[in-house]
């Protein structure tokens, strides 16, 4: 059975390192929740470290300007891993072939930069279904719309047995009151249709190791530091600490909010459970928001 805590702190003294989600948990989409922002900044003033990761399908560049837009400090965070970076350098050493058919948005494009790290890159060039390789998909073109729309052209590419390389494995995402789809869902459909998706973030093992390459690279960690996961996706955060036997702290005013019966701060406990249950996982640690 998860336990139920009032804060971060309750907690925080037993880690040395926290992977945390942001949205959903640091902020909404339009905004900072400041709470998370003091939870952070405390963790740190502690000794704690703190690594954003993220299904976001951009480079942590990129994520390091947004965050600091919506107002998340640079003093709340020690180093970010991003999907975006992980499925990029997969991209780069020619997994879905040189020539790839896009789907994703114009802000999408900078998953396109190049890599220094890699050596020997492959060069990528965008190209129509037809002549592709390969498929690359940031997110829908229109994330409010059915992710249906792709049958068709997912149709075609599984005839021509195309690899589809998801940058980001998130379903949904909430910005504000908006509920979004994501990369996620067009390679659950892909997949659904009898295509191969290849995936790089949260639940799957790539993000993680890139999280911990980024912690390792900081000063002051100890060999085999005590690491929490921090998130509000079930089949993302909290299954993706599961599978890497790392402890989790469930944010549940996130995506489940309303399954979870979030109010006033805190989940319902049987709803949590049944909630849990029907997901079949278990969280160490579970929390209406980030504080």
């Amino acid at each position: 059975m998860t336990q139920i805590i009032q804060s971060f702190s309750e907690i925080s003294g037993m880690y040395d390192a926290a992977f945390v989600d942001l949205w959903g948990c640091m902020h909404d989409g339009v905004r900072a929740f400041p709470d998370a922002v003091a939870a952070m900044q405390a963790f740190r003033a502690g000794g704690g470290k703190v690594i954003f990761v993220t299904n976001a399908p951009r480079a942590r560049k990129d994520v390091a300007r947004q965050i600091a837009g919506l107002g998340i400090p640079d003093d709340s965070w020690d180093a970010i891993a991003t999907s975006g970076d992980s499925a990029r350098a997969a991209m780069f050493r020619g997994v879905v072939g040189d020539k790839v058919w896009f789907i994703g948005q114009d802000f999408d494009q900078t998953f396109f930069d190049p890599m220094a790290l890699i050596e020997d890159p492959a060069e990528i060039v965008q190209t129509s279904l037809e002549e592709a390789e390969g498929i690359v998909c940031c997110g829908p073109e229109d994330p409010h719309a059915d992710p249906a729309v792709y049958r068709p052209q997912f149709l075609y590419a599984k005839q021509k047995g195309l690899k589809l390389l998801c940058a980001n494995p998130d379903i949904v995402v909430d910005r504000g009151e908006s509920r979004e789809w994501c990369a996620g869902a067009l390679a659950a459909l892909y997949t659904e249709m009898g295509g191969e998706s290849l995936y790089f973030g949260k639940p799957h093992p790539p993000i993680y190791d890139l999280a911990r390459q980024r912690l390792s690279a900081l000063d002051g960690v100890q060999r085999n530091p005590a690491i929490i996961c921090i998130g509000d996706g079930i089949a993302t955060d909290v299954q993706g600490a599961m599978g890497e036997d790392l402890d989790c702290l469930f944010i549940t005013g996130g995506l489940a909010a309303r399954e979870t019966g979030t109010r006033d701060g805190a989940p319902d406990p049987d709803k949590l459970e049944a909630y849990l249950g029907e997901a079949m996982m278990s969280p160490l640690y579970s929390t209406g928001f980030l504080r």
